[in-house]
């Protein structure tokens, strides 16, 4: 177990807050990497690179020992959401907010790499540093892929970490196989005949139709998928009309696809146009269905996640490593661990009332004590051959 007068507390703190008064949004992640630029610049590493899938950082260290070439990631991009926290770290940027803890994933890495570097001697083969840009929604892990994240030097094996506001802060939450959902896009539009609100029979209702459609997206799941394989289907938008006593013209509609099934997914936008293609002949509408394959389900290799494991025995102790449920959110790691065997784990930063919030919400916060957790994680998987 790493002494508690090694951790870097004050410098963990300090980091997350300055980023977390800076935040940015996906792929506009400038300041921040920067800000990471320079951290790293100081550091004894063989080479950093810079604009890696746009924002993204790549910063490589040569260990003193034979080994494989171990790959620890980390999210940069802020979500589009007004803070409510108030704390003297709230966010500057108006509109713009840290709701998810990256800010913390960043600080965790920059100080891991920061040990790291300094007991060079001690490592086992190459360890990679990846700063990651566009989390939330614009797949920046598979953009840095593709300007060879993974090659020169070849990576042989993964890992991340994601601070939970769901788990205790001292607990580190493990599961083999498929960990986090598939995260699929779509696009509705629905049009009828617009009208005066009391007199439908004139006109071709396409609010009636969305909300149909809303409802019957729900048997796709409770009617077609087996219980055992978890999904979810949400409509987030539903844009409609202009005031109280006219029908519009079209409705719109946006929404998310979640499941862990590759077969179930797959399937997904063909059920789905067959429900708004009977429901738009019944009810007299036109359609235009648009789906977009986002985010693959997050599978974590047994092998890895049982390194993360026996770390997590030393860091936090036997009892506080968990076999964690299934998390439906989505993670564009998933796009490495597709080409290379890796461990996503999570670590427990709730407190308390205040630091117990769900992700993506604007009063969300940490239990800044999570970082220390994370960090030795990430400095113990470092140094494991």
């Amino acid at each position: 177990m790493i002494a508690p007068e090694k951790v870097p507390t004050d410098e963990l703190t300090r980091v997350r807050r300055l980023l977390h008064k800076r935040p940015e949004l996906s792929m506009l992640e400038f300041e921040t990497a920067r800000f990471v630029q320079s951290e790293l610049r100081a550091l004894p590493l063989d080479e950093i690179r810079t604009g890696v899938g746009k924002t993204g950082i790549l910063a490589t260290l040569k260990g003193g020992r034979p080994g494989p070439v171990t790959l620890l990631r980390a999210d940069m991009d802020a979500l589009p959401i007004t803070e409510l926290v108030e704390a003297e770290y709230t966010s500057e940027n108006p509109g713009v907010m840290h709701a998810c803890g990256h800010d913390g994933h960043v600080a965790i890495l920059l100080a891991a790499a920061r040990t790291l570097a300094a007991r060079r001697t001690e490592i086992p083969g190459t360890i990679v540093f990846c700063f990651q840009p566009g989390e939330e929604g614009s797949a920046g892990n598979r953009l840095m892929i593709e300007d060879g994240a993974l090659e020169n030097p070849h990576v042989d094996r993964t890992f991340a970490l994601h601070l939970f506001s769901g788990l205790d802060v001292g607990k580190i939450g493990v599961r083999d196989g498929a960990f986090f959902a598939s995260a699929d896009e779509f696009f509705l539009t629905i049009e009828g005949k617009g009208g005066h609100g009391a007199m439908p029979q004139l006109a071709v209702d396409p609010v009636v139709a969305g909300a149909h459609f809303i409802t019957m997206l729900q048997t796709i799941v409770s009617r077609e998928v087996a219980p055992k394989d978890p999904a979810v289907f949400t409509v987030g938008k539903f844009q409609a009309g202009t005031t109280f006593n006219v029908i519009p013209d079209r409705a719109e509609l946006m929404g998310t696809v979640r499941c862990f099934d590759p077969e179930v997914r797959k399937a997904m936008p063909q059920r789905m146009e067959r429900i708004i293609k009977g429901l738009a002949s019944a009810m007299r509408v036109d359609y235009t269905l648009k789906y977009h394959w986002s985010y693959p389900p997050t599978v974590n290799d047994k092998t890895m996640n049982d390194l993360v494991r026996q770390v997590g025995r030393r860091v936090v102790g036997p009892d506080n490593v968990i076999e964690h449920d299934i998390v439906m959110w989505a993670e564009d790691m998933s796009f490495m661990m597709e080409h290379r065997p890796g461990s996503y784990f999570i670590v427990g930063a709730r407190g308390g009332e205040s630091t117990g919030v769900p992700h993506h919400n604007a009063r969300f916060d940490i239990d800044e004590r999570s970082l220390e957790v994370g960090y030795k994680m990430m400095v113990a998987l470092g140094l494991r051959g």
